[in-house]
């Protein structure tokens, strides 16, 4: 799949709105009714705890939802879907449609990622190192015809992104739906793995990201929809 050099998407937000029926007060007077005995309490229950924070280099295998993940879809006429169930499943059902996903705890300037993904029938995968709200970050896409490309991302405003290509090529050894990508970020260059084989060593010196969080990325082709599995992904220093 081959970027252009720039691609705006708007970002799809979903809002419920909840309204609550209205109390209709009774006839009976207030001065002759018999008030009810007070109902039996029982003890509230405990509220779910918010899980401890994993430490900077950890493997997630994606069992449940975690507030340390940030999950966003640009793009799309419908909203994706998000499964953790012993892997991220994303149905995307709508062309033309992008998932990014952050973690918000660490933030790292030298960091190994690995994933195993599963594309079907057409998309692509992702990993993100070096993330920045406001300065961008590197993105390791791979497309299930076996492009693969390096991105430098960037929101331009809320709900608003600008890819831009840094390169891309195809590979062979990318053309299996289910792969094992990596992305290593290591000073001013990143290195992008297939299943333990390198494809490329790219130097990123003028491109100026130093540190940020990490994270996936998912998309839909023109040929929707497309489902997207991270079975695990695993954050090392080296």
């Amino acid at each position: 799949m081959k970027k252009k050099l720039a691609i705006v998407m708007g970002c799809l937000i979903l809002s419920l709105a909840c309204n609550l029926p209205g109390y209709t007060p009774t006839d009976e007077s207030p001065l002759t009714q018999t008030p009810p005995p007070p109902p039996a309490t029982a003890a509230p229950l405990p509220a779910s705890p918010t899980p401890e924070p994993p430490p900077p280099y950890f493997d997630d295998e994606f069992d449940s939802a975690s507030p340390y993940w940030k999950i966003v879809q640009v793009g799309g006429a419908q909203p994706a879907t998000f499964t953790f169930d012993s892997s991220l499943r994303i149905e995307n059902p709508a062309p033309d449609s992008w998932i990014v996903g952050v973690h918000l705890i660490h933030s790292y300037s030298n960091v190994f990622l690995r994933a195993k993904t599963a594309v079907n029938p057409a998309g692509s995968v992702g990993l993100i190192c070096r993330y920045n709200e406001t300065d961008g970050w590197y993105e390791f896409n791979i497309a299930s015809d076996g492009t693969y490309s390096l991105l430098l991302g960037k929101w331009l405003a809320e709900g608003i992104v600008t890819y831009v290509p840094i390169f891309s090529d195809t590979s062979a050894l990318a053309e299996s739906p289910v792969l094992e990508p990596g992305l290593f970020c290591e000073d001013n260059f990143l290195r992008l793995y297939v299943n333990d084989a390198l494809l490329r060593n790219v130097d990123v010196t003028n491109y100026g990201l130093t540190e940020g969080n990490i994270g996936i990325s998912a998309a839909s082709l023109a040929q929707a929809p497309a489902t997207v599995l991270f079975e695990w992904i695993s954050i090392k220093d080296k």
